[in-house]
């Protein structure tokens, strides 16, 4: 790939993260030697990701055209959208765009961030428009569970295209406008180009449902509840917060917000004017000393994180709140595919202590206690209707979602659909489009308080580490090349500790037989004493064990 767009100046889409998962969504958009980037968020590690809880997109490519960047757009304030750019923003410089509510979302963000001061933020008003380059950008409101989200209509001289952002059709939203129905039938009867659009949901059919549903649910399920309840979601979904609210204020209790994150959202809604529940929400000090029947507490943690509030619950190892036997929790929200075991250590631990586990998966008769923010077979299809694209892009989604949404748009007649996958470079004009080439994409993670490579050699070891554990060998030789004291040898996460000196012992043993086995020039050799003694170690716990553990060789010479 060269520094600009191929020499035909074509208008082009490249995805660098988002397309092929759920999460870390990076796009951006070329023409005529400039880029547009949209979105720029992070994913979150699992089991094949030791120690690392957050995922972040290599934005090397576009690092590496930094001066042509005209700035980053973001559709809404998600951590799969924004949350990237707490880390890697210093790594681009470039203004970013976004409507009042992300905007503040963002700032509270970045507060703690030594280059805050630093970052451009260019508040967009709802419906507003702006000129970047070559695009003339457009919001157009959508639903979705935060406030403010958007689809955006790219212009260029090539065409229309329309990024959906993350949306849904809500008829009855809680917070801010209905989607933009008008706007969007209006673009379909002037040409759209392209639909670069959301496939989350695209094997679901019908619609998503409406906020309006899960309130109601909710006055209606906490009224049938004795004694405490806690309520987990999404924290950036006021929506939601306020619902809950609004149902613990109709059962004559007192709501409160318990974790970080929640109050921070809380602020930006606050700033914004998205905060609407009937009294001020409680904080944890406050909401400790109610009753019982008197408090309904919303709590971070429905995705099972280790150190949100209410896996510190469930151990019981918070600081503040408590549970009892015969209090319910509400996980009022879905599972994000891969956090399916760490969401059921935390409903099991509940469990154990007698605690009641309402899930979203439950059949209840209430009616529903979550409802998706994206998109259903129904709502692409009034989508589709309405734009009548020539061109479909699907993104935001693993393969089957994008599949699924591919062949939804041939069903509907659409002209021509492109299935990229995370660095395709994909020209949409002129001519048909196609994927030309591929751009470098990689992962980065977040250890600790650096950024590594996710593919490097620092996570390929603690995955063999975590595997089959590990060896060090320390060996001391004297001016003769021999061996001045007897191996020795450290066994990690190999053996039970009443066994473990035993063991190592032997280990020692049979690494001195094989470098003493040496010739004399053999032993004048560090990498051949090292590799001997590594091959005699792996050999020996591999008959033992069955493992093949990570082995470290020092080699001291007198």
């Amino acid at each position: 790939m060269t520094q600009k767009p191929a020499p035909d100046n074509g208008l082009y889409f490249v995805p660098l993260g988002g397309t092929g998962e759920i999460g870390m969504n990076l796009y951006l958009y070329g023409l005529d030697g400039a880029w547009l980037m949209v979105d720029f968020g992070i994913s979150f590690g699992d089991e094949t990701t030791p120690g690392v809880e957050i995922l972040l997109p290599d934005p090397a490519f576009i690092e590496n055209r930094r001066e042509d960047l005209l700035g980053l757009v973001l559709t809404h304030g998600h951590e799969d959208h924004f949350g990237a750019i707490q880390y890697l923003w210093p790594r681009l410089k470039c203004p970013i765009y976004a409507t009042p509510f992300t905007a503040a979302f963002l700032r509270l963000k970045l507060s703690e961030a030594a280059f805050a001061d630093r970052v451009k933020i260019v508040e967009v008003p709802l419906s507003g428009r702006i000129e970047l380059g070559p695009f003339q950008v457009e919001f157009v409101s959508m639903t979705h569970s935060i406030p403010e989200p958007n689809a955006l209509v790219i212009r260029s001289r090539l065409g229309a295209l329309v990024h959906s952002g993350d949306w849904k059709l809500d008829p009855q939203p809680l917070l801010g406008p209905e989607t933009d129905s008008e706007t969007l039938r209006s673009l379909g009867s002037d040409g759209v180009l392209a639909l670069i659009c959301d496939s989350t949901n695209a094997l679901e059919p019908g619609h998503s449902g409406s906020e309006s549903e899960v309130r109601d649910t909710m006055k209606t399920l906490i009224a049938g509840q004795p004694n405490r309840v806690v309520v987990t979601c999404f924290s950036t979904n006021v929506a939601r917060l306020n619902g809950i609210a609004e149902a613990a204020d109709a059962n004559g209790r007192s709501c409160a917000l318990i974790g970080r994150s929640l109050w921070r959202v809380h602020e930006a809604a606050r700033q914004t004017g998205y905060l609407r529940a009937p009294k001020p929400f409680l904080t944890e000090d406050e909401a400790a000393g109610l009753p019982r029947d008197k408090v309904v507490m919303v709590c971070t943690g429905s995705q099972g994180e280790p150190r949100s509030a209410l896996s510190r619950i469930a151990q019981d190892d918070h600081p503040r709140i408590s549970l009892d036997t015969g209090d319910t929790v509400v996980f009022s929200a879905r599972e994000i595919p891969g956090n399916e075991k760490a969401i059921g250590r935390v409903q099991n631990a509940l469990w154990r202590r007698g605690i009641t586990v309402i899930t979203a998966n439950d059949a209840r008769p209430e009616g529903p206690i979550h409802v998706s923010g994206h998109p259903a077979r129904d709502e692409l299809i009034t989508l589709y209707q309405w734009l009548r694209p020539a061109i479909a892009v699907p993104i935001h989604g693993e393969p089957r979602h994008l599949r699924a949404q591919a062949a939804l748009a041939r069903d509907l007649q659409v002209p021509e659909v492109v299935v990229p996958e995370d660095g395709s470079l994909v020209r949409l004009a002129p001519g048909r489009p196609e994927i030309v080439d591929h751009v470098p994409v990689g992962r980065l993670a977040r250890d600790g308080k650096r950024l590594i490579k996710l593919d490097g050699a620092a996570l390929k070891s603690r995955n063999r580490m975590v595997q089959n554990g590990a060896a060090v060998v320390t060996l001391i030789l004297d001016a003769d090349d021999r061996l001045a004291v007897q191996p020795q040898v450290s066994l990690m996460g190999l053996e039970d500790a009443d066994l473990l000196v035993e063991t190592q012992e032997q280990v020692a043993e049979e690494v001195r037989a094989a470098v003493e086995s040496l010739s004399r020039s053999r032993r004048g050799d560090d990498d051949a004493v090292r590799e001997t003694a590594r091959v005699s170690v792996r050999r020996s716990l591999k008959a033992w064990s069955g493992k093949r553990p990570l082995t470290e060789v020092h080699l001291v010479r007198l």
